[in-house]
């Protein structure tokens, strides 16, 4: 551990640091790996070398801002952090997302995965669309997750439509939720890649992570929280309506879905093909397409959806998986 000491000079302490040092509590907060520690007119910073060089560097803004304006408020260094939350977020598009629970790096390995996440970042509503494997739900997953670490959101809501894939629910024994879990196991997989196992417990435990079918979702707002529609191409066009208006205030969305494997009946429209439709060229909302070169499983699996993607053109068929 390194410690740092910042000797505050010409500075009013009650003006710089807040009633009952408040200013202190909030800068802290903003880096809880470290601490910053308020004696006389010395602030002592202890933590790693790098937070230590950013914590510094916050502080000699805050001083050229109480320099300038003769004070400091718990209101400006909310607003201040924000702005650097935001900088950074627009830095690290191309770099690490999260790390993972065994210390690997978490990040956008193709275009169209970079993209997603530019996307996401720019937008609060975007849809992700290709085919299996190409990481869009994982992807989805980490930004839900870093937002969450990041305290952007309160919780994170993740769904899907209960649509059996070539087998029967009502066969399956427990409530609608017990029956879909089975089909939400990837998900529960990238989480447990991405945050402590007891942790994740905790977070199951108390609803900040919810996890249900898309039938949960009706009725309710969503505030606060980042938003996982997942195989929304079993979604019928009236259930995404539902799910597109149940966005609440500070929230973000991201819909991930794969276009030829639809498991509707043939009578029903696929939500997530109409509403990609509608919703081009809304301003706000972004639509980001993956295909066979973004796949990231074993090399046969390109092969085998480029093989599968022919084989519907030279006879005729639409891309779907019956």
């Amino acid at each position: 551990m390194v410690e740092k000491v910042i000797s505050l000079e010409d500075v009013s302490l009650v003006d710089f640091l807040g009633v009952e040092n408040v200013n202190i509590k909030e800068l802290s907060s903003a880096f809880p790996k470290s601490k910053i520690i308020s004696r006389g007119n010395e602030i002592r910073i202890q933590g790693s070398g790098p937070e230590i060089i950013k914590i510094n560097n916050t502080f000699n803004d805050l001083l050229a801002h109480y320099h300038k304006y003769g004070k400091l408020t718990r209101e400006h260094i909310q607003n201040y952090m924000e702005r650097e939350y935001q900088n950074q977020e627009l830095e690290i598009k191309d770099e690490i997302l999260i790390y993972g629970t065994k210390g690997m790096a978490i990040r956008p390995k193709t275009e169209n995965q970079k993209r997603l996440v530019d996307a996401a970042f720019k937008d609060d509503l975007c849809f992700a669309v290709g085919p299996a494997g190409t990481g869009k739900t994982y992807i989805s997953v980490a930004m839900a997750v870093r937002a969450l670490k990041n305290k952007k959101v309160k919780k994170i809501i993740i769904t899907r439509p209960a649509v059996e894939a070539g087998e029967n629910l009502g066969f399956l024994p427990g409530d609608l939720k017990e029956k879909i879990d089975p089909y939400l196991r990837p998900i529960y997989d990238a989480l447990h890649d991405m945050i402590p196992s007891e942790k994740l417990k905790y977070y199951l435990e108390n609803n900040v992570i919810e996890i249900a079918p898309l039938a949960y979702m009706r009725g309710r707002t969503l505030n606060k929280a980042f938003i996982l529609l997942d195989e929304a191409q079993n979604t019928t066009p009236m259930q995404m309506k539902m799910f597109l208006t149940r966005m609440g205030p500070d929230s973000k969305m991201i819909i991930t879905g794969d276009i030829s494997q639809v498991d509707l009946p043939k009578s029903f429209k696929s939500g997530l093909i109409e509403a990609v439709k509608v919703l081009d060229n809304v301003p706000g909302i972004s639509i980001v397409k993956l295909n066979h070169k973004d796949v990231i499983r074993h090399r046969l699996v390109k092969d085998i959806i480029t093989a599968y993607k022919k084989f519907s053109s030279d006879n005729g068929k639409e891309e779907s998986a019956d």
